[in-house]
């Protein structure tokens, strides 16, 4: 098993350049969605879904008409590693089931 290492601010920007509406305070990657409510809610779970497939959990949180994730892994004292790259690109990937854009 390999031990996850922070990346750097840099590293970040470089790897989710190529997500939309992602961004970074160097600590951890966000975006929020637009979706209607009872879309939200669905992806949520789906969000849920992808975290227990990959083994790895962030903070995502339903709004009226918003769902915000933000990620970072509380094993490196809250930085970002590559594995929260691999979990926000997995939750971009399933945001357009749901309307969310």
């Amino acid at each position: 098993m390999t031990v996850a290492e922070a990346l750097s601010a840099e590293q970040i920007e470089e790897r989710i350049k190529d997500l939309t509406g992602w961004s970074t305070d160097g600590r951890r990657i966000a975006r929020s969605y637009s979706v209607p409510h009872i879309q939200g809610a669905a992806f949520i779970v789906h969000i849920a879904a992808i975290q227990n497939d990959l083994g790895h959990h962030s903070d995502a949180t339903l709004g009226y008409k918003t769902v915000q994730v933000s990620i970072s892994s509380s094993d490196l004292g809250g930085y970002v590693a590559e594995h929260d790259i691999e979990l926000a690109r997995r939750i971009e990937a399933a945001a357009p089931a749901h309307g969310a854009v």
